[in-house]
């Protein structure tokens, strides 16, 4: 059995995360990994290679997931009811604890009240109607702002590795374009060189001057 990759180590330290809820369970539709409860979904997440991407549902943190650089909202309309899917190229690009949040905040969204009950007083509060007291709605507030905290604080370290990148692949970019601008101006001159050697052409529609044949010279 070939050995685990450094992604699919992250994506089993998500999976027994999510798995760790009242009800959660694991289901394979379309050949992705879903964890449901009461067979309803809450994450998405999928492999290949050294690549993962996940979906969540975050009906309070979306706007502050979507300013991350690796993030969109979920394809097939979801992202209109607040799914946000997460491209990550390699497993070093994971910011485990942001993903561990916004597992927990879909989770609550998701599963039944009776359920959520049974979690400790933490990260997101679930989602409730408009007519609630404004008590209870400054309350789901403030427990919304410490579930968006860590992930500002994950961001910015994303933010900044994501410039670093950019910088030495703009620096790579710009220094192959020198070289190539100094090949063409290189073969442009030589061209020219080449061009000045040639002897000009006649003018069209007339024949080029010959010279006229010498005559012999009388003994």
């Amino acid at each position: 059995m070939p050995a685990e990759n450094e992604t699919q180590k992250v994506e089993a330290v998500l999976r027994e995360h999510a798995l760790s809820y009242p009800g959660a369970h694991e289901d394979f539709p379309w050949g992705h990994r879903a964890m449901k409860v009461n067979d309803k979904t809450f994450l998405f997440m999928t492999v290949d290679g050294e690549k993962l991407n996940l979906s969540a549902k975050l009906p309070d943190s979306k706007d502050a997931a979507l300013t991350l650089p690796f993030t969109e909202p979920t394809e097939y309309g979801l992202g209109k009811s607040g799914w946000v899917t997460a491209h990550f190229e390699e497993a070093s690009q994971v910011p485990v604890p942001v993903i561990k949040a916004w597992i927990d905040e879909s989770y609550r969204a998701i599963a039944p009240k009776k359920l959520v009950e049974k979690l400790p007083a933490r990260g997101t509060a679930v989602p409730g109607p408009a007519s609630k007291p404004a008590k209870a709605a400054a309350g789901k507030k403030a427990s919304a702002s410490k579930a968006v905290a860590p992930v500002k604080k994950a961001a910015k370290k994303v933010v900044s590795k994501v410039k670093a990148v950019a910088k030495k692949a703009a620096a790579r970019v710009k220094t192959v374009a020198k070289k190539a601008t100094k090949k063409v101006a290189k073969t442009a001159s030589a061209a020219k060189a080449k061009t000045a050697r040639k002897p000009a052409a006649p003018a069209r529609g007339k024949r080029a001057a010959t010279p006229a044949p010498k005559r012999a010279r009388r003994s």
